[in-house]
């Protein structure tokens, strides 16, 4: 019972450690960071706005879905004492669902959705890659 304890607990920090290591990878680079953190609200929602679209795929709405859930739960995978991460998991977390938003659902429907300024959706396409 102790192995199976300890390989469960060795499973889970193996698991952390790749999405750690998956966000260090897919973070966006320079002052397009300190922008993505800046539009945060903005984007908080185009993302309720887009999970409520029926118009838009089923996967594309539960993804969304999942990020609001993600977003409203109080821990993050990143503790926030981790240098640059630790603030940066959510904002890093919504561009890389956002990029895979706008691959399946297009431009067009984030752009119809979008809440904030030109500028703002100027930045947003920068981070999400359209």
């Amino acid at each position: 019972m102790l192995d199976l304890l300890i390989g469960i607990a060795l499973a889970l920090t193996a698991g952390w450690l790749a999405l750690v290591v998956t966000l260090v990878v897919v973070r966006p680079r320079g002052g397009l960071l300190r922008e993505a953190l800046r539009l945060l609200p903005d984007v908080l929602r185009l993302v309720r706005r887009l999970a409520a679209d029926p118009a838009l795929p089923r996967g594309v709405r539960v993804r969304l879905a999942l990020l609001l859930g993600y977003l409203a739960f109080p821990i993050d995978l990143v503790p926030d004492f981790i240098p640059v991460l630790g603030y940066a998991d959510d904002a890093i977390i919504v561009v890389a669902v956002l990029r895979s938003v706008v691959r399946r659902a297009g431009p067009e429907a984030v752009r119809r959705h979008w809440p904030g300024t030109d500028d703002g959706f100027a930045v947003l396409s920068r981070l999400a890659g359209f």
